[in-house]
């Protein structure tokens, strides 16, 4: 984690320690943000995931509307920080001619100026911090190299989150697949048993049986071992010695 020595900010570890959840990080980060960049009177974090974007932590009044508008028309200031990975400040929205429709809804908002910062792309997750002002110019005197170290944090924990994620999901279907092999493994030795053939024509008998019942084999075989029955209903090739 990025520690951060400048008198007034904070510091990001003891934020990240001090959180218990990746979203209550989140909204402390956007906030320390805001805090930091004192013009603003707003700050998003968007990801996007799948080509689909979302604000998954903010701050402020003005957030959530800009953000809203640009996730509407699939184009805006913090879209194109997030898609390229590039820096991008908005000194003046009265003047911009950007984005189509945007500056001019960012002004009727009261929005003057804003400064999207990309997060580092991890896997097929991308992000921006997004922090807005109700002035023209209102990041003038921002030291950004401090915004860019929380959208780096921010990037850090997102990343770690996600894999977390991951693993949770992939830990859950090799369990999944574990539970589906031991009852396939059981039916198969019902089925050797009563039709005193091998495992493989045990198998084969089972396959069959699922295709003609349009039944997932798993649940055939669950079915099976439940009753401590015999072989599967309907037509089935009698295995051959």
């Amino acid at each position: 984690m990025t520690k951060m020595h400048e008198p007034g900010t904070p510091d990001l570890t003891g934020l990240l320690l001090s959180t218990r959840t990746l979203e209550t990080f989140l909204d402390a980060l956007a906030q320390s943000a805001m805090d930091f960049a004192t013009g603003s009177d707003g700050c998003g974090i968007t990801l996007e995931r799948g080509n689909r974007p979302l604000t998954v932590a903010s701050t402020g009044a003005s957030a959530d509307r800009m953000d809203e508008k640009q996730y509407g028309q699939n184009d805006g200031p913090c879209l194109e920080a997030l898609r390229t990975g590039r820096e991008v400040s908005v000194t003046d929205m009265s003047v911009e001619d950007r984005w189509g429709e945007y500056p001019a809804f960012a002004v009727a908002q009261g929005t003057h100026s804003s400064l999207s910062l990309p997060l580092l792309q991890r896997g097929d997750t991308a992000g921006a911090l997004n922090l807005y002002s109700p002035r023209a110019r209102g990041f003038r005197d921002v030291d950004v190299r401090f915004l860019r170290a929380l959208a780096a944090e921010a990037s850090g924990a997102i990343a770690l989150a996600q894999q977390m994620a991951d693993a949770e999901e992939f830990a859950a279907d090799l369990k999944a697949a574990l539970v589906s092999r031991t009852v396939i493994d059981q039916a198969i030795g019902v089925v050797m048993a009563q039709q005193r053939c091998s495992p493989q024509q045990a198998f084969e008998l089972l396959r069959q049986a699922s295709q003609h019942r349009n039944v997932k084999l798993r649940k055939l075989c669950e079915d099976m071992v439940g009753r401590f029955g015999g072989p599967p209903e309907g037509p089935e090739p009698r295995p051959r010695p």
